[in-house]
């Protein structure tokens, strides 16, 4: 059967660059790989075909030779630019394959060029999350409290380098500090962690006794943490560098505190501002009159009640909110008054309450209007 022309088998035009040569075996390497299609026998027959025309076309010799003379010139070494040994054989496909290979994984192998460039022994230490809970009095006015961490610290026998001794760690001698090493698997070039060093690049021949040679060791830390004031739920504070201790000297990690304001029996929180719901006695909301409120930073506020309050009523107290996270002020706090039906009356109560309202008819006008609608309901009813 005679061979198909190479630009063909890479869908390319014979005048294509070395770029869009590679760009287009890449494609159809990974559209032919035997892996992929298992269920097409001549899936395998294509994809080393494919691998013939790009180990002969990314050549710029060869390619001359093979616009030159074609197929003749890699069959009986015609043409200058000929391999001797006739056809590209597994180990130049190896070779062409190992090109592209990292061209295609290399960014996931570390270094940003060829895969396995050199690995740092020292790792950085993980970020930290520490829960935190305050009260609504204390997100008020910010504070200094001191929390037990349990973390990683630098070992203290070895300075952190795992080495007795504090010893220097030595190069290791299966992946010469690379990190990983390569395996040549029939058509494929396969790069594994080193199991030697498990990818440091660097191993310890005395390990530390008191860390074992991780160069950190298990301590709980106290740390003095300083709350601002206007924190709330969800408020999360960096403490940079207070995080688990890096692998072998590597930098630490941050801790991260997060904030949980708890609920409050007197004050409701939105925001920067301050709810409070003040139950007021039936004849205080009818007469009117002062009352005496709390207020978050244990002061006191008077209120003047108007004549006529009505459950639900508000009124508002300027700057005796909670104070912005960042600056800007102060929010409100914001008086609900709850009017209190009296319970548990005495004869003479219930006797003065009914002489009362034998003469209220006109001073309830919300009562008079909402059954003054219902009667207006009833009768279209009817109709």
């Amino acid at each position: 059967m005679a061979k198909r022309d190479f630009y063909e088998v890479l869908d390319v035009s014979k005048g294509a660059s070395a770029d869009e040569i590679k760009k287009a075996y890449r494609k159809k390497a990974k559209e032919l790989h035997p892996d992929r299609n298992a269920d097409n026998p001549e899936a395998e027959g294509q994809f080393k075909e494919a691998n013939e025309a790009y180990e002969i076309l990314k050549d710029a010799e060869k390619k001359a030779a093979y616009d030159r003379f074609g197929h003749a010139a890699f069959e009986g070494g015609m043409g200058g630019g000929g391999p001797r040994g006739g056809h590209p054989g597994q180990g130049d496909f190896a070779s062409a394959f190992s090109d592209v290979f990292d061209d295609l994984f290399g960014d996931f192998m570390g270094g940003g060029g060829r895969a396995g460039g050199g690995r740092q022994r020292a790792s950085r230490g993980a970020d930290l999350r520490y829960n935190l809970r305050v009260t609504l009095e204390e997100a008020f006015s910010g504070m200094q409290k001191t929390i037990n961490v349990p973390t990683s610290v630098g070992c203290d026998s070895c300075d952190g380098s795992g080495a007795e001794g504090g010893a220097e760690p030595t190069t290791c001698p299966t992946c010469s500090g690379m990190g990983k090493v390569r395996a040549q698997q029939g058509f494929f070039t396969v790069e594994r962690t080193c199991p030697t060093c498990s990818g440091l690049g660097q191993i310890i021949k005395n390990p530390c006794k008191k860390c074992g040679g991780q160069g950190r060791i298990e301590k709980d830390r106290a740390l003095s943490v300083n709350i601002p004031a206007g924190v709330e739920t969800g408020t999360r504070i960096r403490l940079a560098g207070e995080g688990e201790a890096g692998m072998r000297g590597g930098p630490s990690g941050d801790l991260y505190i997060f904030i949980e304001v708890s609920p409050h029996k007197i004050f409701e929180r939105d925001g920067v501002n301050l709810y409070c719901r003040v139950p007021v006695s039936m004849a205080s909301a009818a007469l009117g009159g002062d009352i005496e409120v709390p207020t978050i930073d244990g002061g006191r506020s008077r209120v003047k009640i108007p004549a006529g309050s009505q459950s639900g009523r508000q009124m508002r107290l300027r700057s005796k909110g909670m104070p912005a996270l960042r600056g800007g002020g102060q929010g409100d706090m914001m008086i609900e008054l709850a009017v209190e039906t009296p319970v548990n009356l005495t004869s003479r109560q219930k006797e003065i309450l009914r002489e009362f309202e034998d003469l209220s008819e006109e001073n309830n006008p919300e009562s008079s209007s909402f059954f003054s609608s219902v009667k207006g309901f009833w009768d279209s009813m009817k109709g």
